[in-house]
């Protein structure tokens, strides 16, 4: 199945919890705006091109439960607000729920959103295929790639960003090795880019975080690849530790790549400008139900963190592959 896709039958948005991999593969569904609320901000559902179709379904959602126009925006407005950085969650919201504007009524309304967030959905597949496309050329056969958190299929609808480059590479007969970060503290690489890969026969060899320099120094990383949440005027935003890949891989002379689609640009916007969401201390304070450090103990817990262009080789795009952002024309 799809990472996240509509239910006909049941009206209701199915999807991979990615809280259970890779101990467990189990598809949940949610019928109402509160549950995907809560599927979105607890992790369930994650990965920005993934957000933008959950979001843009959670406006279908909001036109079946809701008897007004306005309680339709009213629960629109709380949705787009699930999490503040991935400015693809917002794009599918939006386009979802202008589409559904042209209903008189909340069934007219529905049938409108649920045909834009389909469209979205099935635009994300083919948006990844084209930056696979593109992103391949820049691999060489027998490289090694280094990857943090998860930009794969579970990240979207299907393919991936930036493992959908290396799926591409390795289809059109690259030989291709991963090194995946864990990307504490959820774990996201350990848990999910492995299980990916894995799936696919793709060799990967897991790393902590805090390995990639020595890795890279040793001469064991031909590029660095990851995906974006959030591509603004000075630089990308994406999960926390992306940073310090980049200035590692600058220091050794290493390739760094960032795989976005263009629902993540948001060029006009400093990253000054972009809420970077913290979450919760228990992260850091407990692994799994395990308790690994005082329960007193202050914690710092930003998702996300900024890598400016500087330090960015290209960013490649279902248009191409960008070297100089400012100057690159594209469609909002």
């Amino acid at each position: 199945m799809r990472t996240i896709e509509w239910d006909k039958e049941k009206e209701a948005v199915k999807f991979i919890d990615q809280t259970l991999l890779p101990r467990e593969y189990k598809i949940k569904e949610c019928k109402r705006v509160d549950e995907l609320i809560d599927a979105i901000q607890s992790l369930k559902v994650r990965g920005a091109p993934a957000l933008g179709v959950a979001g843009a379904f959670g406006v279908v959602l909001a036109c079946i439960t809701e008897t007004t126009k306005e309680a339709v925006k009213t629960q629109v407005a709380r949705l787009e607000k699930a999490r503040p950085t991935a400015v693809n969650l917002a794009y599918g919201v939006n386009r979802a729920f202008n589409a559904a504007k042209h209903g008189e009524t909340t069934a007219e309304m529905k049938m409108y959103a649920l045909a834009e967030a389909n469209q979205i959905a099935e635009e994300d597949i083919a948006v990844n295929k084209k930056i696979g496309e593109y992103g391949s050329e820049l691999l060489d056969d027998g490289d090694v790639v280094l990857t943090h958190c998860n930009a794969g299929r579970l990240a979207c609808v299907d393919w991936g960003t930036a493992l959908g480059v290396i799926r591409t590479a390795i289809a059109n007969g690259k030989r291709i090795e991963v090194i995946s970060c864990e990307t504490r503290p959820l774990n996201q690489g350990s848990r999910l880019t492995t299980w990916e890969l894995l799936q696919d026969k793709i060799p990967v060899t897991l790393i902590t975080d805090s390995m990639s320099a020595t890795v890279m120094r040793a001469g064991k990383v031909d590029k660095v690849l990851v995906g974006a949440d959030r591509v603004v005027k000075e630089g990308v935003l994406n999960k926390i530790g992306t940073y310090m890949h980049a200035v590692v891989a600058n220091a050794h002379n290493i390739p760094f790549y960032v795989a976005a689609p263009l629902s993540s640009f948001d060029i006009k916007s400093s990253y000054k400008e972009v809420a970077i969401e913290e979450r919760s201390p228990d992260e850091l304070i407990f692994l799994g139900k395990e308790q690994i450090a005082p329960l007193d103990v202050n914690v710092y817990n930003p998702a996300f963190d900024f890598t400016p262009f500087e330090l960015i080789e290209a960013v490649i795009t279902e248009k191409g592959v960008v070297r100089d952002v400012m100057d690159f024309e594209y469609k909002l």
